[in-house]
């Protein structure tokens, strides 16, 4: 019988864990993650003409997404706390919605992409708060991790 695979979330009593990094050396890591959210035609030419009420949202949302970043380990209970050297959220506007990325930066001995799904997700959320009026039909989508650098093994989608 093969030998089950070790979570390393998981201890051996079953209890969720925070992952032990205290052997890793320290390295500069990178991560690099997008997302999608889909706005009515309509709704988008309101977002572009700045005739929302809520304010201007790709400026709110990157801001939301720069802090979500900063913020990952209070919401996600087994992320470690990292010192961030560096996140930027761009959200670029298309015909339909926002295409977002987020690009986040850190020397630690764990790496960054949960901040920067983290980022762009919540960049996303923010877009919906600020346009639901205008389109209560959007769709949030597409968040993916696109590359991670610096830790045990990189990774590119």
């Amino acid at each position: 019988m093969p030998k089950k695979p070790e979570l390393s979330h998981v201890g051996r009593d079953g209890r969720a864990r925070m992952v032990d990094v205290s052997a890793k050396a320290v390295t500069v890591r990178e991560a690099v993650a997008s997302a999608r959210i889909r706005i009515a035609p309509a709704a988008m030419r309101l977002v572009r003409a700045g005739r929302l009420a809520k304010g201007p949202v790709e400026e709110v949302a990157r801001l939301a997404g720069v802090m979500a970043a900063k913020r990952t380990a209070d919401v996600i209970p087994l992320c470690h706390p990292l010192p961030l050297s560096f996140v930027d959220v761009e959200l670029r506007p298309r015909r339909d919605g926002f295409a977002i990325t987020a690009r986040v930066r850190t020397e630690a001995k764990t790496g960054a992409e949960m901040e920067a799904l983290h980022a762009v997700t919540v960049a996303a959320l923010t877009v919906w708060d600020m346009v639901k009026a205008a389109d209560p039909r959007m769709e949030i989508g597409s968040v993916v991790l696109r590359r991670k650098t610096g830790g045990k093994a990189d990774f590119r989608r």
